[in-house]
């Protein structure tokens, strides 16, 4: 084989090798964080959340707007992966958030959920920015009808990954709340983000 051959193929392994190194640490997930409490499984194998939305005839959200951080995302539907914890959208879709669909419809009685990335391995993604949000702040849904409903921001908390307070943020309640899940913080030896940044928000 021709040494330029050799010197090309060198080459190459070394970028292949540089994007090995480089993608785990845009990667960005709730693995191991966003479990709901009491999920149980189906007849079907499958894993179901038992506190879901008390009314499952209310248009599914569409889109959240958060005008204070500049974010206007579609709401694709999230469900559970078969170990019980929660779907995150995939990297590739990291501009656009989800809403767990086993959680409350916004607005209904009860927690709703929605979870974006901060970053993945193609970048920056739709809640790269969450962390600049106020208490105060509006948050708005849109759901499939046209309507709108209002959330005001309470608080936020940042949590390791392993000590997701799973009651707190999926628990049942009778209030109308909105939780807004991410990453944040240092990363591990893989390159995962070690904590979840949660925003805590009640109906306007």
């Amino acid at each position: 084989m021709p040494r330029t051959a050799h010197v090309f193929r060198r080459a190459l392994m070394s970028s292949a090798a540089a994007v090995l190194i480089l993608v785990p640490l845009t990667g960005c997930s709730t693995s191991g964080a966003a479990q709901p409490p009491a999920a149980v499984t189906s007849a079907s194998g499958a894993a179901e959340r038992p506190n879901a939305s008390e009314s499952p005839n209310a248009p599914a959200p569409t889109q959240i707007s958060i005008p204070s951080i500049g974010v206007t995302s579609q709401l694709m539907r999230l469900g559970l992966n078969a170990d019980g914890t929660v779907e995150v959208p995939p990297a590739d879709k990291g501009m656009t958030a989800g809403w767990y669909a086993g959680g409350a419809v916004p607005g209904e009685p009860g927690a709703a959920v929605v979870i974006g990335h901060n970053d993945t391995r193609f970048g920056k993604a739709v809640f790269h920015d969450l962390k600049r949000i106020a208490e105060g702040a509006d948050i708005t849904v849109l759901n499939g009808l046209g309507e709108r409903t209002h959330f005001t921001v309470t608080g936020t908390e940042t949590v390791s990954k392993s000590a997701f307070p799973s009651e707190k943020v999926y628990g049942e309640t009778g209030d109308r709340v909105l939780r807004l899940i991410t990453c944040d913080g240092s990363f591990d030896a893989d390159g995962h983000p070690v904590d979840n940044l949660i925003v805590y928000a009640t109906l306007s």
